[in-house]
């Protein structure tokens, strides 16, 4: 994992594969919107979209890692930037995003378009 320090303090960036290994053991919170997240997601992400976003309104940890994630990194990248202004330390958050996540070939759940039914799905990496 790299970091990346910012104005606000130090980001851990995570690979889609680092946070494929840790899942178990990270918070993954998902910062896009409500639709984004009904047509495809990572298994066992929670949704605190962007324009919602309340730092101090986090799930309680457990000694776990809080990993964020959006499509591409750049709201999750600002969402980190308010976690750091709120006094939340270490906050990581995924390079990439979901289509990172995508184009490493990790599962996802995502749309059966005939159905409209959820279906585990995975991306030929």
């Amino acid at each position: 994992m790299k970091t990346e320090e910012t104005e606000h303090g130090p980001v851990e960036l995570w690979t889609p594969a680092e946070v494929a290994r840790a899942h178990a053991e990270i918070v993954l919170i998902d910062v896009r919107s409500p639709q984004e997240f009904a047509l495809e997601r990572i298994e066992g992400a929670l949704l605190m979209p962007l324009q919602e976003f309340r730092p101090g309104r986090l799930p309680g940890q457990g000694g776990k890692r809080l990993v964020l994630h959006c499509g591409s990194g750049m709201r999750s990248g600002k969402a980190a930037r308010m976690c750091l202004d709120a006094g939340i330390t270490p906050i990581a958050h995924m390079e990439g995003g979901m289509a990172a996540w995508k184009e490493s070939g990790q599962e996802y759940i995502g749309t059966d378009m005939s159905t409209g039914a959820p279906k585990p799905m995975r991306q030929d990496a």
